[in-house]
């Protein structure tokens, strides 16, 4: 499985980005797709995930209201629309998939198998 991430760019506080993440699978509606975040000097985290299959999605508190997780399963791809975007919002942006997740570990970083280069995001204040 590859993961492409792309999107990530250089916005003011305030502004809106979309990140797309194109996965080269062939049962993308099978997998758990998930964005995390590495800021600098900081440990990654978990920003939001959409489960396999049509369930769930998940949100990271810090990002709650403000950030849209959605999926295209005909274009194998999962968007993250980020709105009213802060200066701690910057950071590195992952996507990964894993298509044996249990719900319990969709924050879990170490639990997902599949990871995209990153994508640059930037917030100016």
């Amino acid at each position: 499985v590859q993961l492409q991430a792309s999107g990530g760019g250089l916005v003011q506080a305030g502004g809106s980005l979309r990140l797309s993440c194109a996965a080269s699978v062939r049962t993308f509606r099978t997998y758990t797709m998930g964005w995390f975040r590495q800021a600098p000097g900081k440990e990654r985290e978990f920003v939001s995930a959409s489960k396999s299959n049509g369930g769930s999605t998940y949100y990271a508190d810090s990002v709650k209201g403000r950030f849209t997780i959605s999926r295209d399963n005909a274009k194998n791809t999962v968007y993250l629309q980020m709105n009213n975007l802060k200066p701690e919002d910057t950071a590195v942006y992952y996507c990964a998939a894993d298509n044996r997740l249990i719900t319990s570990s969709i924050r879990n970083d170490h639990d997902y198998d599949y990871w995209g280069q990153g994508t640059l995001v930037t917030v100016s204040s």
